[in-house]
């Protein structure tokens, strides 16, 4: 946790090669989507908690995608009140986070959500690459908004390359 209230987090945005997102339904949430995400545990760098987190959540290795890009540096999100936890210590009012852009160089299924954690994920699909910005909810739409924008450029040369590849 920082000084001013929040907690260090990274964000994965998985590309396959078409460069479609994707895109994970948290357990028991009919329309919760989001992209994996995860903290950053102390002595850890937020590249280390991409590898853990990539693992954790949809059974990903580092052998099986490659580093297309990250963020410059953190984009912030507060937490609406009625998910602040008032009573916890250090007190978390949001989320700041390093995003990461990454290509599937694997079979789509090693994707995967039970990996000896707790599944946050129920079900995958890809989607286009702005799908999100709005579908995700309310209070994290500026984060990705931000993320998206920034990490584009790369995003759309995947995208163009796949799409000369089969004209």
């Amino acid at each position: 946790m920082d000084s001013e209230g929040f907690r260090p987090n990274v964000g994965i945005i998985v590309l396959n090669e078409r460069g479609q997102a994707l895109w994970a339904r948290r357990v028991g949430g009919k329309d919760a989507w989001q992209f994996p995400q995860g903290g950053i545990n102390p002595g850890e760098t937020a590249e280390q908690a991409l590898y853990r987190e990539l693992y954790e959540e949809i059974g990903l290795t580092r052998s099986q995608v490659t580093m297309l890009g990250c963020t410059r540096g953190w984009l912030r999100y507060r937490l609406p009140q009625r998910l602040v936890r008032k009573r916890s210590e250090p007190l978390c009012i949001g989320q700041k986070q390093r995003w990461f852009l990454l290509q599937l160089n694997a079979d789509e299924s090693n994707i995967s959500f039970n990996n000896g954690y707790k599944p946050e994920f129920d079900h995958w699909r890809w989607v286009s690459y702005w799908h999100p910005l709005t579908k995700v909810v309310t209070f994290k739409r500026e984060v990705y908004r931000r993320a998206l924008t920034e990490l584009a450029p790369t995003q759309l040369q995947l995208e163009r390359r796949w799409l000369n590849r089969h004209q």
